[in-house]
């Protein structure tokens, strides 16, 4: 339980629980989850829940009663409704500009840090559940890693006050089942179908036979090999990978890259076996990049974005179709139709066109897959 195990986890959690008071989803009277569920969900000790239970029934928000566990309080009083949101605001402000300048006189630059803080909530994003707004004004997205999604689920109350973008990342054919299970209202993949030569369609096909789905395009991403800078050890083609003593980390199983991957070493006569590294895997581009930046590995195969986002050496491979996959009747939910729009605009096309690798000329295109 180590893992989320920090010294202000405490203070997340708190967070967590007000703005679900707050924002009307806990109510005065309702029974807060067990103990022992907060902490398997939050990967952390029962102290740290009390430490943030004790903080919210210090602000009048939480009671404890014996034999009836811990309650949202029925008394809270409006004036601290109402201040809530404006402290904690500027709290977080506080606390930001604390971090930011520790990093800028450690020499940071801005840029750097803002990919750091990036590349951690892609991270947090893996690793927690996020919040639970009514479905109406939210969207669950469940699929492969992807900057320009990164961005949108940092971006989104900004684009659509008042509704949330729930973002797991899970790799291509996780989301897809994922909203197969009606546990995402929308999936993103980049899955190859060596047999067709085309991106994602086929695999929807198989996955939705009964249904008309909308593979909506995000981007065309490059795919390619990431490696140290000045690429020391002359890294330049997927054969490349079965040199002995190379260190290779691989992506998940059911991620699109993984995917692309295990076709191309088929068609050079490479087993994975063959592939020091092969079974290392990672659930992001951005860890695959680390682990290349931090000496864990020699090379990874990922997105240049995130090869950029590090400052690692790029060696292209192919270029890849991302899609955002979702239930055609589901368009017509309201989170949805502003994704749509959003995407069919000029500002998506300039805004994604800034990220490293990405080429948006078909950003927003809608391709109907039938029922069969």
């Amino acid at each position: 339980m180590g893992g989320m195990e920090e010294p202000f986890l405490y203070r997340r959690i708190a967070d967590q629980i007000r703005r679900d008071i707050l924002e009307g989803r806990l109510k005065p009277g309702d029974r807060l989850a067990s103990m022992r569920e907060l902490t398997h969900q939050w990967e952390c000790t029962q102290g740290t829940i009390q430490r943030a239970y004790q903080e919210l029934a210090q602000q009048g928000l939480l009671v404890s009663r014996a034999g009836k566990g811990t309650q949202v309080a029925g008394n809270i009083d409006p004036l601290l409704m109402r201040a809530q949101g404006p402290l904690r605001r500027a709290s977080l402000v506080h606390q930001a500009e604390a971090f930011l300048l520790e990093a800028l006189t450690a020499g940071f630059g801005l840029g750097e840090i803002q990919e750091a803080f990036e590349l951690g909530l892609d991270r947090w994003r893996t690793l927690q559940a996020a919040a639970h707004p009514a479905a109406e004004r939210r969207i669950r997205f469940a699929g492969s890693h992807d900057s320009a999604v990164s961005w949108l689920a940092n971006h989104w109350a900004e684009l659509a006050p008042g509704t949330d973008f729930q973002v797991s990342f899970s790799g291509s054919l996780g989301g897809l089942m994922a909203l197969a299970d009606g546990r995402a209202d929308l999936a993103g993949c980049h899955l190859w179908d060596a047999e067709t030569n085309r991106y994602n369609l086929p695999f929807i096909r198989k996955l939705f036979p009964g249904n008309k789905m909308a593979a909506i395009r995000l981007a065309d991403r490059r795919l390619g090999l990431m490696v140290a800078p000045g690429n020391p050890l002359g890294i330049q083609r997927v054969a490349d990978l079965g040199r002995p003593g190379l260190r290779f980390v691989n992506r998940q199983s059911g991620s699109g890259t993984r995917v692309w991957l295990d076709a191309a070493l088929q068609r050079e006569g490479l087993s994975a076996g063959a592939i020091g590294g092969y079974a290392v895997e990672k659930a992001t581009h951005s860890e695959v990049a680390r682990a290349v930046a931090e000496g864990q590995a020699d090379v990874g195969l990922g997105l240049e974005s995130a090869a950029a986002a590090l400052r690692l050496d790029f060696v292209f491979l192919v270029q890849e179709t991302y899609d955002l996959v979702a239930p055609a009747a589901s368009l017509e939910a309201a989170p949805l139709q502003t994704l749509v729009a959003w995407l069919a605009g000029a500002a998506a096309h300039q805004r994604l066109g800034e990220l490293v690798g990405y080429e948006t000329h078909q950003t927003g295109l809608i391709q109907w897959v039938e029922p069969q």
